[in-house]
């Protein structure tokens, strides 16, 4: 996103955004009259297969993150700052030397099997939710160290660092977990945001593991003396705490004004839910299976997980390897000529989740439901695509309903707010307006945290979101009338509760 008129007397700040599938280092240049982003560094990310077991190649992250700060300093010697988001869940464990004990899992790695209904049974849903306020994924944080129970690798760690403190720990040297990321683990007492005491000895997890939090805006530390060398600086330039969960991130940078909206942190994974002031712990909220994840300035970020554009990642992965589609521009404008709602799948099936065939499995699944089975990358494309719109809606009507927030307009934010079919079809599914924008709303989130925190900004939420809106370009997509019985309809082929 770059503004229409470039701030004056800028402050730079680097914002190093990991996701799931691609990961890009921002140069964000910061002043009271606007942002102005430059992207000077972007890399693929994905898994890597070693054996039966799925893992990030978390020593390439941090070379790339090397290789963007060194392209920032270039351009801005005087960079003020450096902050880091990534994805959720998944974590490195350092030995008392401080050194790294194995490579990272990824989270689609197939450890968990079985997992979370062993710790369900033994501590209690009704416990585990109350206590964090979570939905049950079988990748949270708490069913990966379970499986790691008695393993050499967990006997040797002495701590425990998700993605972004693990990054900046080799920048620092300081040790600690950013809170909106520590949220997500299913570890962390969602009303008092401090690690859960009782949890962690209940799931017999070595409380050693987990170190002081910290809370966006805070300072880490300075960069430590081989890494300056390593990005041709010779300050410590500090490294700042931010909502070092992307989706916290995302959400800071929702360019929402006074009415009651619903976001949609559209990627990889789609976060659809409300910003509220304190979490939703009812039973009815808990069999719904949506979470009270830790917001930037003690807000909540009530949502749920829905699979996201991951499902057409994968679909055109294969479809690439196999020579049948590779362009994604008129893959969707072949999708959009497509008949609306003619096949639908719940995008949170468990078969989804794995990397694989996924043109194969919705096919698959379609069948196992008695839907008619899409034929060609078409028709794929508008199953997925109306299958995500569909589940954004029943996300968003049941955070309505369980939180007792009205919502006036969808914001679409993150990769997918460049996908005019899917803005459209949530639009339509919804019924509500949908403000789709801006794309890179993580490294936003990310770069007016690290700005305020350096007193460049001042204020809250509303503040930084104001200025968003008086200097980026956002738009906007109407529903279409007449629809409503059909997509209801959708839902229940689908097995999705409506609202």
């Amino acid at each position: 996103m770059t503004a229409p008129t470039s701030p004056t007397r800028s402050t730079a700040v680097a914002a190093v955004d990991l996701g799931a599938a691609s990961g890009r280092v921002m140069l964000a240049e910061v002043a009271r009259d606007g942002v102005t982003l430059t992207e000077v560094h972007r890399f693929d990310n994905g898994p890597v297969r070693l054996l039966d077991t799925l893992h990030w190649d978390v020593l390439r992250l941090h070379a790339e993150t090397l290789a963007g700060l060194r392209a920032a300093l270039h351009r801005r010697p005087d960079l003020a700052s450096v902050g880091i988001d990534s994805w959720a869940v998944d974590y490195g464990l350092l030995d008392a030397t401080g050194a790294l004990v194995g490579n990272p899992v990824h989270y689609r790695d197939r450890r968990t099997d079985g997992v979370p209904e062993s710790v369900v049974a033994a501590l209690g849903a009704d416990y585990l939710y109350r206590t964090t306020g979570l939905q049950l994924l079988p990748f949270n944080t708490l069913f990966q160290l379970t499986a790691e129970l008695g393993t050499p690798a967990l006997d040797r760690a002495r701590a425990l660092l998700l993605v972004p403190d693990l990054l900046g720990y080799w920048l620092t040297g300081e040790i600690g977990s950013e809170v909106t990321n520590a949220s997500t683990t299913q570890l962390l007492d969602v009303r008092t945001r401090e690690w859960s005491a009782d949890l962690i000895s209940r799931a017999k997890l070595p409380a050693r593991l987990f170190g002081p939090l910290r809370r966006p805006g805070d300072r880490v530390g300075g960069l430590r003396p081989a890494v300056r060398e390593a990005v041709g600086t010779d300050r410590p330039v500090p490294v700042t705490a931010v909502g070092s969960h992307d989706t916290a991130s995302a959400v800071v940078a929702v360019p929402a004004g006074p009415e009651r909206f619903a976001y949609v942190s559209c990627g990889t994974w789609s976060l659809v839910g409300v910003e509220l002031p304190a979490p939703v712990l009812t039973e009815e909220s808990r069999a719904a299976n949506f979470s009270n994840e830790a917001g930037v300035d003690d807000t909540v970020r009530y949502l749920r997980n829905v699979m996201g554009l991951w499902l057409l990642q994968e679909s055109l992965r294969v479809w690439r390897a196999q020579g049948v589609a590779d362009d994604l521009t008129g893959l969707l404008a072949a999708a959009a000529r497509q008949p609306s709602l003619a096949a639908v799948v719940d995008p949170d099936d468990p078969e989804f989740l794995p990397p694989g065939d996924m043109p194969a499995r919705i096919a698959r699944v379609c069948a196992r439901r008695a839907e008619p089975v899409p034929d060609g990358p078409a028709a794929v494309t508008r199953c997925i695509l109306d299958s995500l719109a569909l589940a954004h809606r029943v996300a968003v009507r049941q955070a309505q309903r369980l939180s007792g927030r009205d919502v006036e307009v969808v914001h679409v934010v993150g990769g997918g707010a460049r996908n005019e079919l899917l803005c459209q079809l949530t639009a339509d599914a919804c019924g509500l307006p949908v403000v789709a924008g801006p794309v890179e709303a993580t490294a936003l989130g990310n770069a007016l945290v690290q700005a305020r925190a350096l007193g460049v900004l001042d204020g809250g939420l509303a503040e930084l979101r104001a200025l968003l809106r008086r200097t980026g370009s956002t738009r906007s997509y109407r529903p279409r009338v007449g629809g409503e019985a059909a997509w209801r309809a959708a839902a229940e082929r689908a097995g999705l509760a409506d609202g």
